[in-house]
């Protein structure tokens, strides 16, 4: 029931998901007349594999995730995890408050043994590939145990999706060991001794978009501002390019050539396109989409949730937690 566009986009996505994976079953959770109206809307609906589930309180964008934890037992945010606590879902995926996903989460979910706080991860496209980037903002402010904790969860995530022993690094201004800021340097001496763990260094800003490393650690002040900046600066090159092409008819021209080119490359920065951050070390698995996410943003967020139902992401953090933290 959350997100900047409410359930509309929501169900649209979830129609076109189980309309591309024959295996998926899907639960709307939230208000049943509202839900049953919408899915009318769409034609050939397999009804069969697409239930509801009535939640009668809806969390605001703007409310206190206090507030959430508190007052509000039968939101159709907290009914989702507690389907997922008691095994009726495999995964949930919201699109509504962060801050209160993040407090419910936790609170319903509990967090697998050895991690303190959960991080948000997510895929941003480099010049090599893609990179795990967290915390993209559950933990504003972090101590050294925390980046560790975040750097082999990153690390075991960047694993689930096929790289091979993944490069780590450490988000700082300058790569030299005498740069950034006290908790920063401590981290550093903390993932250097880590065992198991291919820790390289620290890693600045344009060398995560180079590919330098596979995962990048930082706190979620730093790596918030980060990715809403990338995001940011992808849509405005997008449309400064656009922009150009259609300056005149020489230009229009010389777009129409470059036209299928231009159609790639805007596909693969596209911000939808890799949306969905992974809330990693619950027991159990969440996945945060943008509240500004459209029906192709959600969909990517249903995406990631398969793919770490697949790889059973919860129960391998768990096993590898216990060799490196425990």
């Amino acid at each position: 029931m959350g997100g900047d566009f409410g359930p509309r986009s929501i169900v649209q996505a979830s129609i076109a998901c189980l309309s591309a994976t024959p295996s998926l079953h899907l639960t709307l959770v939230g208000q049943p007349s509202l839900l049953e109206e919408l899915i009318a809307s769409h034609s050939a609906v397999d009804r069969a594999r697409l239930t509801i589930v009535s939640a009668g309180e809806v969390i605001g964008m703007d409310e206190k995730p206090s507030q959430a934890l508190r007052g509000k037992p039968d939101s159709s945010m907290r009914v989702a995890l507690e389907l997922l606590r008691d095994g009726k879902a495999q995964a949930c995926v919201s699109a509504g408050n962060t801050g209160a996903l993040m407090a419910l989460s936790r609170y319903v979910l509990k967090t697998l043994p050895g991690i303190d706080r959960p991080a948000m991860v997510a895929a941003i496209p480099t010049q090599r590939g893609y990179c795990q980037l967290l915390d993209l903002g559950a933990n504003v402010d972090c101590s050294a145990e925390h980046l560790l904790q975040f750097a082999v969860m990153g690390s075991v995530a960047a694993e689930t999706l096929g790289v091979v022993r993944p490069k780590v690094a450490l988000l700082n201004i300058g790569t030299e060991d005498i740069k950034g800021n006290q908790q920063v340097k401590l981290a550093a001496a903390l993932l250097q001794s880590a065992r198991g763990l291919n820790y390289i260094g620290f890693v600045e800003g344009d060398g995560v978009y180079r590919g330098e490393a596979d995962v990048v650690v930082c706190d979620g002040f730093v790596g918030n501002i980060l990715l809403k900046s990338s995001e940011g600066l992808a849509t405005m090159i997008a449309g400064r390019i656009e922009a150009l092409f259609n300056k005149n008819l020489a230009t229009k021209l010389v777009g129409a050539l470059a036209l299928p080119l231009m159609k790639r490359l805007q596909a693969d920065l596209a911000p939808a396109r890799h949306n969905g951050a992974s809330f990693l070390g619950l027991q159990g698995i969440v996945i945060k989409s943008h509240g500004s996410a459209g029906v192709l943003g959600f969909q990517s967020a249903i995406q990631r949730a398969l793919i770490e139902i697949q790889e059973d992401l919860p129960q391998r953090l768990h096993g590898r937690l216990e060799g490196l933290l425990l």
